[in-house]
């Protein structure tokens, strides 16, 4: 097993699969997880980042938002023993975390760093539902 596989062991990545309903699109999905550091943290320490070089570099501060966020979601979707996803096609079209309950209950979410980007974010989940099979799927709880 490769140096991926080590810090999998030793649990400082963890593996977001790829969500796996099916879609009305022509589009492929992709299936390859993201990656994320178990505490986005480290990230953070290993780049030396201090506060005004994040504030000064917004796409790094992303990732690291989102990859915090994921880890918050994904605590809080075990605690009932749901799970968190995602979703990404061969468009672009990408939903950032997909949480399904073991109930059949699910959610979009995408996240954004930023209240400019509230509106993007907001319609990204709408889009993506509207290639969705929702009599099979059911309607999404929250998105």
């Amino acid at each position: 097993m490769g140096h991926l596989g080590a810090l999998e062991r030793l649990m400082i990545t963890e593996d977001q699969p790829a969500w796996s309903a099916s879609l009305r699109s022509s589009a492929r999905r992709r299936k390859a997880p993201k990656r994320h550091l178990a505490d986005p943290s480290l990230a953070a320490a290993a780049l030396d980042a201090t506060p005004d070089s994040l504030r000064e570099d917004l796409n790094t501060l992303g990732f690291l938002f989102e990859s915090l966020a994921i880890r918050d979601l994904r605590v809080y979707a075990q605690a009932s023993s749901g799970r968190v996803t995602h979703f990404r096609d061969s468009n672009g079209r990408e939903v950032d975390a997909i949480i399904e309950l073991t109930d059949g209950g699910w959610a979009a979410i995408e996240v954004r760093l930023g209240t400019g980007a509230v509106d993007a974010a907001a319609a990204s989940p709408i889009r993506f539902t509207g290639d969705l099979d929702l009599e099979t799927m059911g309607k999404p709880r929250a998105g």
